[in-house]
């Protein structure tokens, strides 16, 4: 243990390691103490008992919900194809928690607007019906009767859901540009497709959500995936607390 407690402690002439660069650097020893007891160049492990440090859970970033509100009303402010594609994109990220590639990747069938449901197809081949609320309903209407069929082929009513200026289907790159210019315009830094996701789960949350019901929401195979997002909406009550209760304590 003292090559790992020299690595995070660091030297004159090596400064501390974090825990992830340390973890990296002692999976990379044990790797060549194995290799060489495998190839018989030597006769004992002495990093087999070694396990590397546990990185520290970072925190999901999320905005707040003042902050998504200012983010959506700057996407697409006006009233062209792309405009209202622009929009219903955002609303959908926003208000059903989709990847990035489950967004780009809905067809026109996927939208159950009568029954205000999309269907995601997550990874794994796993499907699962998210509800969508009033202004997603709203955005995503509009898109489909005013604007979809202005930047593509109406076909048999099927096909992809995002459209680019070509008729295609609308990649990543472009749902992440779309993404960037409306941050800008809202002034907000550093948010991406995921940001959007960890603030459906954590805004939903912070309303009293069940955890399960998170999970199945954002298709995660597992509960301990979803329960990362309680320490965003704990960690935000903690400094409630302590900006407003008076015997908080400095």
């Amino acid at each position: 243990m003292s090559f790992l407690d020299r690595l995070r402690e660091g030297d004159d002439r090596h400064p501390p390691l974090a825990a992830g660069s340390a973890a990296r650097a002692v999976v990379a020893v044990r790797g060549l103490h194995r290799f060489a007891v495998r190839e018989g160049l030597s006769a004992a492990d002495p990093a087999r008992d070694v396990r590397p440090p546990s990185p520290p859970r970072r925190l999901p970033k999320a905005i707040t919900i003042e902050e998504a509100e200012r983010l959506l009303a700057a996407a697409g402010r006006g009233d062209t194809p792309r405009d209202l594609r622009d929009r219903a994109l955002l609303e959908v990220l926003y208000g059903t928690g989709a990847r990035i590639s489950e967004a780009v990747g809905l067809e026109v069938g996927d939208v159950d607007l009568s029954r205000a449901v999309v269907r995601l197809h997550g990874t794994g081949a796993r499907a699962r019906l998210v509800p969508v609320g009033r202004y997603t309903r709203e955005a995503l209407e509009a898109y489909l009767t005013r604007a979809r069929p202005a930047l593509g082929p109406p076909g048999d009513g099927g096909g992809p859901l995002f459209l680019n200026a070509r008729g295609g289907r609308l990649s990543r790159q472009s749902a992440w540009s779309t993404l960037r210019t409306a941050a800008g315009r809202a002034e907000l830094q550093d948010v991406s497709p995921h940001t959007l996701r960890h603030s459906f789960a954590a805004h939903l949350l912070g309303g009293g959500a069940d955890v399960r019901a998170v999970q199945e929401l954002l298709g995660h195979a597992s509960v301990t995936t979803t329960q990362i997002y309680t320490l965003v909406t704990v960690d935000r009550l903690r400094e409630a607390y302590a900006s407003a209760y008076p015997r908080a304590g400095a």
